[in-house]
């Protein structure tokens, strides 16, 4: 089901007649731009995500402010009021 020729000519035909020959070099401006924008800004992504995915990777460490949760260190049986 590929495009052939006759295809492009019948689509090219119905975007003259949506938006009109004075339009068009607008349109394919604004589609050229648009197309630019987007090529730049896939770069940016890939230039940001490329250092996160190194193979030495290591998950960040917890802040140096938590404790660990541990229980009180053990006491001896607890004596009462001696008289």
């Amino acid at each position: 089901m590929g495009l052939q020729g006759w295809h492009l000519l019948i689509v090219l035909a119905v975007i003259l007649l949506l938006f009109g020959a004075a339009k068009l070099p607008a349109l394919a401006k604004s589609v050229g731009q648009s197309a630019r924008v987007f090529k730049g800004e896939m770069k940016a992504m890939k230039e940001e995500d490329g250092p996160a995915e190194t193979p030495n990777h290591q998950a960040p460490h917890a802040p140096s402010s938590v404790t660990p949760l541990t229980p009180p260190p053990a006491q001896g049986p607890s004596q009462g009021p001696t008289s």
